[in-house]
């Protein structure tokens, strides 16, 4: 399974994948998902958000236990965030099926549509449409950089985007939900010394992730000639921009928390041209909700300051925000409980700095994550890693975790 998803998506140059919503490599990724899901006999199904389920028993039975992930990337991504929870997936259930097991719940495994956001500047749009977190109006509305609506873009790809909109009764039918992910940190890890730099284990729990969101900073000032006006006459929004990013620097160090501008655009965008707009997205996350709020408004005064001195207009625009997900108390325990039994091992709980679909259908119905470890801590990029024993060890975690909550 792992080598039929290698190459889709994969940029020649970079190494790093670019699995977009709604595009060919997305398509790809899809179609392999189906091809798994009745290759095991499994109910293939698409909800009318474009999400991707297959199902082990009566979909309608309720109290499923649902396992999963997704397969979409950021731009130029790594090989493990999404694609290893839905490889997982499937390698627990052969797991459990070679072990013999009886099933008394349903079981489905899916692939949230659109979870990295990379397209439409959203992440989870699957996972919040069907939790309602997303309404239809700002849901046909994105649009991509090239102007194409999510719309426009599900239409061409073969979907109905009149039928989005939020699916609670899929949600009511559903008992548990438990994502495995590839750790994005070294909590786990070792050093490459062998002395412990994290703690060592394979396999962590999650206990919470932390409040986050995107913040879109736009910087307006006038273009001119670059060789021909003096730095005195100038009025670029390149400098308060700068300013700003050094400012966010500054800001998430005192508060113990991350901040980061990744992505901008510059108009006209040439050599020669002092900027008009400079158009810069802020990330940022923190352990709670008032070093957040610190953090990103301690930002904002700065930029204003910036740009006032320089002769700046400025708007800052909050795209999206996600509020502290604690994970269900009682399946957490119970992953806990699954995965010491007849062992003295204590399998250690983590907190996450990363979004995930789980985090989103947390508010809707019980969730829990698996981390597996990451030797390099890097993620969102090609250097990405899981070692092959540790995927194993993941995949053996899960299928005992689904034993213990579908086969009881």
């Amino acid at each position: 399974m792992w080598r039929e998803l290698l190459p889709i998506g994969r940029h020649p140059d970079s190494r790093g994948y670019r699995r977009f919503a709604w595009t060919g490599a997305d398509a790809e990724c899809r179609a392999w998902f189906k091809e798994q899901a009745e290759a095991r006999g499994l109910a293939y199904e698409v909800d009318r958000n474009g999400n991707q389920w297959a199902w082990l028993g009566d979909p309608g039975a309720g109290d499923a236990v649902v396992t999963g992930s997704h397969l979409d990337s950021v731009p130029d991504g790594g090989a493990f965030d999404g694609p290893l929870g839905v490889v997982s997936s499937f390698a627990a259930l052969d797991e459990l099926r070679g072990r013999g097991v009886e099933f008394s719940k349903p079981l489905a495994i899916v692939n949230f549509g659109d979870e990295e956001g990379a397209r439409f500047g959203l992440a989870c749009v699957g996972s919040r449409l069907t939790a309602g977190q997303l309404t239809v109006e700002k849901a046909h509305k994105l649009t991509d950089g090239d102007g194409i609506s999510l719309p426009r873009a599900m239409e061409a790809a073969g979907y109905d985007p009149d039928a989005i909109g939020a699916d609670p009764d899929r949600l009511g039918r559903i008992g548990a939900f438990v994502e495995l992910h590839v750790e994005q940190g070294r909590a786990l890890a070792l050093s490459d010394s062998g002395s412990a730099a994290g703690s060592g284990d394979r396999i962590g729990i999650a206990s919470a992730i932390w409040p986050h969101g995107r913040w879109r900073f736009d910087f307006r000032g006038e273009a001119n000639h670059a060789g021909t006006t003096r730095l005195v006459d100038r009025r670029d929004p390149m400098l308060s921009y700068a300013e700003t990013v050094l400012a966010a620097r500054r800001e998430a160090e005192l508060a113990g928390a991350v901040a980061t501008f990744g992505k901008i655009t510059v108009e006209p965008n040439g050599v020669n041209a002092i900027p008009s707009l400079v158009r810069g997205w802020l990330d940022s996350r923190a352990e709670d909700q008032e070093r957040l709020d610190a953090v990103v408004g301690g930002i904002e005064n700065a930029a204003r300051e910036y740009a006032a001195a320089h002769g700046i207009e400025l708007d800052v625009v909050r795209e999206s925000f996600t509020p502290v997900v604690e994970f269900d108390h009682a399946l957490r325990d119970e992953l806990a409980r699954i995965l010491g039994k007849d062992t003295d091992i204590t399998v250690p709980v983590l907190g996450t700095g990363a979004g995930h679909d789980a985090g989103i259908l947390s508010g809707s119905i019980p969730t829990a994550m698996l981390f597996v470890r990451n030797p390099t801590g890097v993620s969102h990029s090609p250097a990405e890693f899981a070692a092959e024993d540790d995927c194993v060890a993941g995949v053996l975690a899960l299928a005992d975790v689904l034993e213990g909550l579908a086969c009881r």
